[in-house]
């Protein structure tokens, strides 16, 4: 599995697929970077269909200039989402983020890492390490303390026309029938360790990917109110006011 060593490097932090340069600056980091094959598998009256992509994170830790006795981890995501064609022109979507967190494709596979009791809290950034074999993703994550039970599952989404991006369409994972018909159902989605090369191409394969980027990345149409403020035009489901380009690859806004 990769390792990477990381001397006097600043740290960055991850936001909507983009990476902005802190202030925090590391001595010395033995944070693993390592890459996960994301896989959708989908029941249709005509067989399993699936797809899959592998994603890289890479990782760093080092104290904070500002406060040199904390210390911070940085994430930076590499990849695309995961396209699954149903046939007949459908496709399937699992994006990089979920339906309440734009970094999930992040944190994934931390959160189904093993908990090793007694372990720091740097130590905790290398326990993916000891995942072996496909992990199925399960449907929720546990309530905690601090948050209430969550869906564990990339956001789903589809296209009524393939070519229109303002076409976008939320999929319900438990029901996936409801969108594509009678015998179409949510099979599985798991992540695997690998060390195979980072999926590309999905940028190439939407035609408007780039031009999208290009006004802005947003995929369905935004309005001016009475009071001067943007909001989600007529007609659009405002759940996915905030898919956007870098929903679908890490490539958006690469030079």
């Amino acid at each position: 599995m990769m390792r990477r060593h990381f001397l006097n490097a600043c740290a960055t932090v991850l936001c909507a697929g983009m990476a902005f340069t802190t202030t925090a600056c590391s001595a010395s980091d033995d944070t693993p970077d390592y890459r996960y094959r994301l896989s959708v598998e989908v029941e249709t009256p005509e067989g399993l269909r699936s797809g899959s992509s592998v994603l890289e994170v890479k990782q760093s830790m080092g104290r904070s200039a500002m406060d040199p006795a904390g210390m911070r981890i940085s994430r930076r995501l590499r990849g695309e989402a995961v396209s699954v064609d149903l046939g007949d022109g459908r496709m399937l979507f699992a994006l990089l983020r979920s339906e309440t967190d734009t970094d999930w494709a992040l944190s994934v596979v931390q959160r189904l890492s093993p908990d090793t009791p007694g372990e720091s809290w740097a130590e905790q950034f290398d326990d993916m390490l000891q995942l072996e074999g496909e992990i199925p993703i399960p449907r929720m994550w546990p309530a905690t303390r601090r948050l209430p039970e969550i869906s564990a599952y990339p956001m789903l989404v589809t296209f009524g026309d393939l070519d229109d991006p303002t076409s976008v369409e939320r999929v319900d994972p438990d029901d996936l029938a409801a969108t594509f018909g009678e015998g179409v159902s949510l099979s599985r989605i798991t992540v695997e360790m690998t060390d195979d090369y980072v999926t590309t191409g999905i940028d190439e394969s939407l035609g408007w990917f780039r031009d999208q980027a290009a006004k802005g990345g947003n995929l369905i149409p935004m309005v001016s109110n009475a009071r001067g403020r943007y909001e989600v035009a007529p007609g659009y489901d405002e759940a996915l006011i905030q898919v956007g380009v870098s929903s679908f690859s890490t490539e958006a806004y690469e030079q």
